[in-house]
């Protein structure tokens, strides 16, 4: 590999990876008083204690906060926005560059992550993606949420990562500051192999951060020069999630300024409502009856319009249907919509983990029935295509891909050859040939 991130100095060498592995183990397991853990680096062990103290799990998937919508919405108006190319043109000179940069927000909430696509794919298996909380409380010890939290520039090497799923990665990170009033803004992170966690590395980053600020500074005196009017912040709306996932009553989550309210909606309901946010553009009458009774439902979907909107009136009243065509005022995210969103930006373990089950499981409606194995088929190729051999195994563990005979065959290849895990894959492609 060449570029900005060469280098001939092997950091991970510096420390004995079994000591840390031992030390972490150790931690985790309650053991705080062991004396293997004085050889950690202090800023790694006061970052191991920060994450048992917050319940951080040594082994989870991080958090996605952000869905596609409230993302690209968020993304927008963050002051790091305006910056982007420049950081781009600092950290990824090269698209094959060996390693991804990722931009986050002062919670630790990641908003870009670009960079080599096949770090990007192998990365996003852990949940290293746009959208997702990488918070010292979220997932433990990583150089993101670590900068954060100490206010500086961090470097995590491999194993003195407190979530295990991060352990084969290094990465080095620093906060960015409001260049007058130093409030943290964000952070700037390089995730890689070894290289991305050297000297040099890390001068790189810290020059970044600093080229950034400036460049705030500079695009602020400008916009005072021109004696721009500021824009008022438009005041925050609801968030309203469709949950459908392996259930046959819908719950209608809304969420607002320190409130939230859910409402378990009829199967009729459901349906509908579904229909209408995978429509965003509308329906007229006669389509949506099709969707929901099939044909000729065009009786029966009118006076059930006019009992959803009085329920709706009373729980979300921002979301109550429109009439010629029939269509959502505001655009409604879904968790189904939600598994499809983590699998287009290469997060296929959370996306797996998100996936609670069938849309609406036990629906007939035409329509549903359409979107239901959509889902389940963008999940399937998904998976199939660019997952891990971890991320198949677990999805050979759900209903779908227990009897999956090509997925638990591209497991089978992938693994290693002494894999104790085998058996159990050539037991099952056994009693699947069997039953056939």
């Amino acid at each position: 590999m060449t570029g900005p991130w060469s280098s001939q100095r092997d950091v991970s060498a510096q420390t004995s990876r079994l000591l840390i592995e031992r030390a972490h183990g150790e931690l985790v397991a309650g053991n705080v008083a062991d004396p293997r853990l004085a050889d950690i680096r202090p800023l790694v062990r006061d970052s191991w204690r920060r994450s048992l103290t917050s319940l951080a799990g040594p082994d989870g998937s991080p958090p996605v906060e952000l869905t596609a919508d409230e993302l690209d919405r968020y993304r927008r108006r963050h002051p790091l926005a305006e910056v982007m190319d420049m950081v781009r043109s600092l950290l990824l000179p090269e698209p094959d560059a060996g390693v991804v940069v990722a931009v986050g927000d002062a919670a630790g909430r990641l908003l870009w992550v670009e960079g080599d696509r096949r770090v990007r794919v192998l990365t996003g298996e852990m949940g290293f993606v746009a959208g997702a909380n990488w918070s010292e409380s979220a997932v433990g010890t990583s150089a993101p949420g670590t900068a954060l939290a100490l206010d500086r520039s961090v470097q995590i090497h491999g194993a003195e990562h407190f979530n295990r799923l991060v352990q084969p990665w290094s990465c080095t990170a620093a906060p960015v500051h409001d260049p007058e009033t130093r409030r943290v803004l964000g952070v700037i992170d390089v995730t890689g192999g070894a290289d991305a966690a050297t000297p040099q590395a890390q001068m790189l980053v810290d020059a970044t951060a600093r080229a950034v600020e400036g460049e705030l500074l500079v695009s602020r005196l400008r916009a005072r020069g021109a004696a721009r009017p500021a824009r008022r912040r438009a005041p925050r709306a609801d968030t309203t999630t469709l949950r459908v996932l392996g259930r046959d009553r819908a719950l209608l989550e809304v969420a607002g300024e320190g409130r939230q309210t859910v409402t378990e909606l009829s199967a009729r309901h459901a349906e509908i409502l579904l229909m209408l946010a995978v429509h965003r553009q509308g329906v007229s009458a006669d389509a949506l009856g099709d969707m929901i009774y099939g044909a000729s439902g065009v009786d029966s979907i009118r006076p059930e319009m006019v009992r959803l909107r009085r329920v709706l009136e009373r729980s979300a009243p921002h979301l109550t249907p429109q009439s010629r065509p029939y269509r959502l005022p505001l655009p409604l995210e879904t968790d189904a919509h939600h598994v499809i969103s983590l699998l287009d930006r290469g997060a296929h373990r959370v996306a797996l983990s998100a996936y609670a089950g069938p849309v609406l499981p036990d629906s007939v409606s035409p329509g549903v029935e359409e979107f239901r194995e959509t889902v389940r088929a963008t999940l399937r190729e998904a998976l199939v295509a660019e997952a891990s051999v971890e991320v198949l195994l677990a999805y050979a563990e759900t209903d779908d891909g227990a009897a999956d005979e090509e997925a638990l065959r591209l497991a089978l290849e992938m693994l290693s050859v002494r894999s104790p895990r085998r058996a159990g894959l050539i037991a099952r492609l056994e009693r699947l040939e069997g039953d056939g």
